[in-house]
């Protein structure tokens, strides 16, 4: 993955963190400091995999 796109995948994704915290925690999930660099990365790679998907259809 490129470093740059990863860097910004990761500011968007930290972005919307507070917003997954309280969705899960209304539902009865914590999710703790340790859980958050697996979450942030399950979210990077859906994001990257949508990027080429996007990149695919373009071509």
């Amino acid at each position: 993955m490129d470093t740059e796109r990863n860097m910004k995948f990761m500011q968007i994704a930290m972005s919307h963190l507070p917003e997954a915290q309280a969705f899960l925690e209304k539902k009865g999930i914590e999710l703790g400091m340790e859980d958050v660099q697996p979450m942030l990365q399950l979210l990077m790679n859906v994001m990257n995999d949508a990027y080429e998907l996007g990149k695919e259809e373009n071509k």
